[in-house]
């Protein structure tokens, strides 16, 4: 995963003292350091289970966390991402352990919903790894205890989670492809919020569009597995009076 491109064409002189910015360690250092530590205590399958959720962090910090930092830390990564040979680096060759928290609502909330085909074995680990990350990183002095403990719940939460919304996301694709034809009108592509949940029936709030859709029908054992405040993306379209879902993407979860 690299930084996208920003279109403007032109390299980026290093200046003098680039090199003193640049963290020690490095977030690559100390996510290195915690796999090593996870190495002596875990099951092989375990263990390995570990690498790939760190490596998955990594590729979404590499990809990603650039767009939080503030202008002096911008200007400082952009020169050395875009600087040539043996002087580029990477986002987590360049900041330290105080990004690693921040960033993990985006990691378990976006990108490995998103961006990674994964099983619920694996969405599950995310969630346990990054608690353990977070513990581990206050044990050690690398953050504070009071951030570690809502990281910690952040990924209890996902490890719990992200596997039901997997879940609940391929019934959802198996109930709209499943249904008699029929031309819908007035579709809407957008992220959709659920904002009611009665038996067999949701409610749906674009993101966009602002009004709610709904009732949309379901078999009711689906709409048990829906939560109040999960989003969903896909297309909603409406045949005749009755509004139903044509397409579903993904579930996020959220605020239940």
């Amino acid at each position: 995963m690299t930084k996208p491109a920003r279109g403007t064409g032109r390299k980026f002189r290093l200046v003098k003292g680039d090199a003193a910015r640049i963290a020690t360690p490095t977030i690559g250092e100390v996510l290195a350091e915690f796999l090593s530590d996870q190495r002596n205590r875990l099951a092989a399958k375990t263990y390995a289970q570990y690498e790939d959720v760190i490596q998955l962090f990594q590729r979404c910090l590499n990809g990603y966390a650039y767009q939080a930092l503030g202008k002096s830390d911008a200007k400082l990564f952009d020169r050395l991402y875009d600087a040539e040979g043996d002087a580029h680096r990477e986002f987590c060759q360049v900041f330290g352990p105080e990004h690693i928290l921040p960033n993990l609502g985006q990691f378990l909330d976006w990108f490995m919903i998103r961006k990674v085909v994964a099983g619920r074995d694996l969405l599950r680990a995310a969630g346990t790894v990054t608690k353990k990350l977070a513990m581990w990183l206050a044990e050690k002095g690398y953050v504070e205890a009071r951030e570690a403990e809502d990281a910690k719940e952040q990924g209890a939460t996902a490890a719990r989670d992200l596997p039901k919304a997997e879940e609940l996301a391929s019934l959802l694709r198996d109930v709209a492809e499943g249904q008699e034809g029929g031309d819908e009108d007035g579709e809407i592509e957008d992220h959709f919020t659920i904002t009611r949940v009665e038996g067999g029936k949701i409610w749906l709030e674009p993101l966009l569009e602002g009004a709610e859709l709904g009732p949309i029908n379901v078999p009711e054992d689906i709409s048990r597995r829906c939560k109040v405040g999960w989003s969903i993306s896909g297309v909603v379209g409406r045949v005749g009076r009755q509004w139903r879902l044509a397409e579903a993407w993904n579930v996020y979860p959220g605020e239940a």
